[in-house]
Formats: C-alpha cells, sequence, structure tokens
C-alpha cells in the first residue's frame, strides 16, 4: 500500500504565502502524475495544479502566476508553494498520486488526508 502525509496548511492573511507538502510512503515501485486538489465548502473538489512525472506543469486558471508545483522524484514528494493568497483560496487541499505499488500492478490513485487552508485577516 501507498501512504500520502500532507503537512503545511494553515491559517495565513491576504496577499500571504503558504507551501504545502505531500510525501509518498510505503509500497511504491514508481509514481506518475502528482497533483492538488481543493474542496471549499458547498463546492465540488477541483484541480489546482498537476505535475507529470517528466515535470510538465498544468494549473487551474484562478491560480496561475501565484502558485506553483514541484516535485522531488528522489523523495517521492509534490510540493505546492501558494503566494499572494486570496480569500477564495481557503479550502481543503488534498494530494493526488498516482502510484505503482509493485511491478505487478498498474498505476492506482491515491488521496492525502487533506489539510486546511484558511486565507482571512
Amino acid at each position: 500500500q501507498v501512504q500520502l502525509v500532507e503537512t503545511g496548511g494553515g491559517l495565513v492573511q491576504p496577499g500571504g504565502s503558504l507551501r504545502l507538502s505531500c510525501a509518498a510512503s510505503g509500497s511504491i515501485f514508481s509514481i506518475g502524475d502528482m497533483g492538488w486538489y481543493r474542496q471549499a465548502p458547498g463546492k465540488q473538489r477541483e484541480l489546482v495544479a498537476l505535475i507529470i512525472r517528466g515535470g510538465s506543469t498544468n494549473y487551474v486558471d484562478s491560480v496561475k502566476g501565484r502558485f506553483t508545483i514541484s516535485r522531488d522524484n528522489a523523495k517521492n514528494t509534490v510540493h505546492l508553494q501558494m503566494n499572494s493568497l486570496k480569500p477564495e483560496d481557503t479550502a481543503v487541499y488534498y494530494c493526488k498520486v498516482d502510484a505503482r505499488p509493485s511491478v505487478t500492478y498498474n498505476y492506482r490513485t491515491y488521496w492525502g488526508q487533506g489539510t486546511q487552508v484558511t486565507v482571512s485577516s
């Protein structure tokens, strides 16, 4: 099995910054796409940022120029640097990782437990 542990959420004032991290551990043969999603109260979960194994990235329009996703393949981690935060960024943030537990398995999707990000003065 693959476990994901997220860190870095919290309360920040508008205009501030936070850095989220997600570390994958357990039985891991290889990791494919890694991404961050968020879900605000009363809204559907949405993709925030995605990074494929080769390093190409994709962002939802609302965070372009403010958020940066990165990954460390040697440490099986993915980060989300969030700058110029706005109240509308308030949500629970989840990391999602596609991983192969062993060579005999195809890629499976794993989710982190979620970390709260609150942007408020």
